[in-house]
């Protein structure tokens, strides 16, 4: 039986280890080797999604977690992706995507119109002032803010993004997952309608006119 002095070593020798591990690349992965992609909406939590624990508490750490607008495949998140795939030891990334997405409200031509009705040019805008050399080719905004028609189509594009991506090692296990918002269920991505009747999956409910510019289809 050990003492409690051995207990708190031992403790302590963990904790500083997890607190420290980016030092070591590969050897001090995350606790499950995992690669989270999440929408930003507050409606998603992870940890209960996914039955993880990202950030708490302190000590674990069993992923990183990237989050944005819809949890689709962008360039930063291929950033992302590829740091932690290539060189801190992740050897699996979850895609979660999740019913009423503010991605599927509105369609990306109106929200480009409203930059334009405020004097904003999008076809000559700097998309980050610390990288200059990243534009988007003229005409290309409204697909770039990446507004959904579908959200199962969109997340079963976006772990085809990931899959063939050439900065993503190829053995790299990839799935991706829909959290059903009304229902506070986890499912894999479907186009049967039984499967998706019990939630809003499309841009219908929100009365979009019009289909998004075709950057899922």
């Amino acid at each position: 039986m050990k003492t409690l002095q051995e207990e708190l070593s031992t403790r302590v020798e963990a904790y500083d280890f997890w607190a420290t591990r980016r030092r070591y690349g590969p050897k001090g992965a995350n606790n499950l080797n995992l690669w989270v992609l999440a929408c930003m909406d507050e409606r998603l939590p992870v940890d209960e999604a996914l039955g993880i624990h990202v950030d708490t508490p302190a000590g674990h750490g069993d992923a990183h977690c990237f989050r944005n607008a819809g949890g689709i495949v962008t360039d930063d998140a291929i950033r992302s992706a590829m740091l932690t795939c290539n060189f801190f030891g992740t050897k699996e990334i979850v895609i979660v995507q999740h019913t009423q997405c503010g991605m599927l409200s509105v369609n990306a031509q109106d929200l480009e119109k409203h930059f334009r009705d405020k004097g904003i040019d999008p076809d000559n805008i700097t998309l980050d002032s610390t990288l200059p050399e990243l534009k988007l080719e003229k005409g290309a905004f409204a697909k770039w803010i990446g507004m959904m028609d579908d959200v199962d189509v969109t997340c079963m594009k976006t772990v085809e993004a990931f899959k063939n991506h050439p900065l993503i090692p190829k053995d790299t296990v990839i799935s991706g997952w829909i959290w059903e918002v009304e229902t506070r269920r986890l499912r894999a991505p479907t186009l049967d309608p039984e499967k998706r009747a019990r939630t809003d999956v499309t841009s219908v409910p929100f009365g979009v006119k019009g289909k998004q510019p075709p950057r899922w289809s």
